[in-house]
């Protein structure tokens, strides 16, 4: 299992955590994703390392910005 830090920036609630985690979470190989709304930092466990460019875009998704 690999885990993995971001920086997210926009949430402000617990529906923003949520969406965070659910579009994250589908994305292949992931295994859990944990978001602290205070920090914006989303841990995300996955078996093998994900493409930047695949966190990126399930954020955007989600209606947020990854920092980079």
């Amino acid at each position: 299992m690999t885990q993995s830090t971001y920086v997210v920036t926009g949430m402000t609630c617990g529906h923003c955590v949520a969406s965070v985690k659910e579009e994250v979470g589908e994305l292949p190989g992931v295994r859990g994703v944990d978001v602290d709304l205070i920090s914006g930092r989303v841990l995300v466990t996955s078996e093998g390392v994900l493409a930047l460019e695949q966190v990126e875009g399930a954020v955007q998704v989600a209606g947020y910005q990854l920092v980079r």
